[in-house]
């Protein structure tokens, strides 16, 4: 495919037209009025007057991205479709992309620029002095993409779109988890900081023991001390962890092992600098600095889920009273003599289980949030290659030559694998668009069709749930096609599908996601390493 700079179907950094009132409202957006996530979570209403000097122009549908350190690099960028007023103005470390009409989609653009590929390389060309560097406009102009036409950009940014909302319900879902967590731990102890329930309350270094991390040098000093077998973390894996510390970074070679000093999994960490009071709990054994603190439960005094929670309350507090020098931080003496509710230990046991079954939970939705943000990078990188063809697919919101043809008893959708995907017809099609039982019952018999068909490829959701809603929205137009079916089914059918058209929320995500679950218990669906993507895949048990 024929490659362009972004600057044949952009414009970028428009200057606002002439002539215009002083007195017109404007939408203003601060660089933190908008999120990592791509949303817009702010916006404020100024008069034009206050802001047509010193500030960003652009208007409603226009991409703003980032170009400071480092809110480019964590991905600060929007598309404004849903700015309150046409025009807008904000922090001058926006640059702004505007899609030129008949040329470029502007959800295509928003994607584009939220793309791995077009962060590194913008990484690699910021200029300007250390902690103030920027992306320069020349960067954006010369970056060069394929030249997608128009209804596949269409098609692509819909595709993205649709993944990108899944993430947003992940990341929802699992704050979520956190936010039930927090309830349970007041039902069953009441506030800590109040003592609501009237426990009798100890200093915390009565509840098990607290001891500094060892490392006598510091690694980034001394390269020798890293790199052999035994791990290493340091505060941001704690303060990062939520419950449980999974994974780590660095290691410590035998001469780092040396100076240092290894703790078991189980013991909490505690951060008490820079991060102050974000707790974790190791699940491998591990080294770690003096910058985090080890508690060890005694027994019949404490379970360290429940001194984990206890930090859920003080950490702000801690936080708020750590003296600060060239970094906030507390001295261990602080630590030890917190004073805090010591609940019956058999109550504190029942708060473990309960902990322990919803990070469960939370480990199969956050695999399922690693899967979707892969799949949305895989995509992106198809994107940006040339290589994605969606051609299948018909266009959101628009008919095509398929959905006006008649309705066949399949419906066959080529991947890049050559897999031909079919959905044989059922006599729930019907049933299935009107309710959400029937619909996920014929959910469950197409998955098992499609495990049929796998062979050897991977099990792909994303695959299945296009083929799937387009099934399902070609029999809905071919009902409202249909002279015979009486016009209350009709405008039953319309009102409970606006658009004519399928789109799976969170419930049909669900119902797929526990037939999979179900499907690995089972044996049918196993999971195996993809070498060449560094993840793993599904596929179906060979027989």
């Amino acid at each position: 495919m024929i490659m362009i700079p972004l600057a044949q179907v952009t414009q970028i950094n428009p200057r606002p037209p002439k002539g215009l009132d002083d007195s017109q409202e404007t939408s203003f957006l601060a660089m933190a009025s908008i999120s990592e996530d791509g949303e817009i979570i702010h916006q404020e209403t100024r008069s034009l007057k206050d802001v047509k000097k010193g500030f960003t122009y652009f208007q409603r549908g226009d991409v703003l991205l980032a170009k400071i350190t480092p809110c480019f690099e964590n991905g600060k960028s929007a598309l404004t479709e849903k700015l309150e007023h046409p025009l807008g103005f904000g922090s001058t470390e926006f640059h702004v992309l505007r899609a030129i009409p008949e040329k470029l989609d502007p959800r295509f653009l928003f994607h584009l620029v939220r793309s791995s590929r077009l962060r590194f390389l913008g990484k690699k060309s910021m200029k300007g002095a250390a902690g103030h560097k920027r992306v320069p406009a020349d960067f954006l102009e010369n970056f060069t993409i394929p030249a997608w036409p128009l209804n596949d950009q269409i098609r692509i940014a819909n595709l993205l779109g649709k993944v990108d909302g899944l993430i947003t319900q992940r990341k929802k879902h699992l704050k979520q988890f956190d936010e039930l967590l927090k309830s349970v731990f007041l039902k069953m102890f009441g506030d800590p900081v109040r003592n609501e329930k009237n426990w009798g309350k100890k200093p915390l270094e009565k509840l098990g023991t607290l001891n500094r991390g060892v490392s006598k040098h510091r690694p980034r000093n001394a390269p020798q001390l890293l790199g052999g077998k035994y791990p290493l973390i340091q505060t941001g894996e704690v303060s990062n962890s939520g419950t449980y510390i999974t994974s780590y970074k660095q290691t410590y070679s035998d001469i780092g092992f040396s100076q240092s000093k290894i703790w078991p999994s189980g013991t909490l960490c505690i951060t008490i600098a820079a991060n102050i009071a974000q707790t974790g709990v190791l699940t491998f054994d591990s080294c770690f600095p003096d910058s985090i603190v080890a508690f060890s439960a005694f027994e019949n005094e404490a379970h360290v889920l429940y001194v984990h929670g206890l930090f859920w309350f003080f950490q702000k507090i801690l936080e708020k009273n750590a003296p600060a020098a060239a970094q906030k931080n507390i001295n261990l003496e602080i630590l030890r003599g917190l004073e805090v509710p010591k609940p019956p230990i058999e109550l504190q046991a029942k708060f473990a289980v309960v902990v322990e079954k919803i990070e469960r939970l939370k480990s199969r939705y956050q695999q399922s949030l690693s899967d979707l943000e892969a799949l949305y990078s895989a995509l992106s990188q198809k994107m940006l290659k040339g290589d994605l063809d969606l051609s299948g697919m018909p266009l959101p919101g628009m008919e095509s030559e398929e959905e006006n043809a008649e309705l066949t008893n399949t419906v066959h959708f080529q991947t890049e694998e050559n897999i031909t995907l079919s959905l044989p017809d059922t006599d729930n099609l019907l049933d299935a668009l009107e309710n959400s039982g029937a619909r996920n019952t014929l959910i469950a018999q197409w998955l098992e069709a499609y495990r049929s068909q796998l062979g050897t490829k991977p099990f792909s959701v994303q695959l299945f749930m296009s083929a799937a809603q387009t099934r399902l929205s070609d029999k809905l137009q071919a009902l409202l096609e249909n002279k015979t079916l009486e016009e209350d089914h009709k405008n039953r059918l319309i009102k409970l599908h606006p658009n004519n058209d399928i789109e799976f929320g969170a419930e049909e995500y669900e119902a797929i996601k526990c037939w999979v679950f179900k499907a690995i218990d089972s044996g049918t669906l196993t999971q195996a390493h993809d070498d060449a993507g560094n993840r793993v895949q599904l596929k179906a048990a060979q027989i």
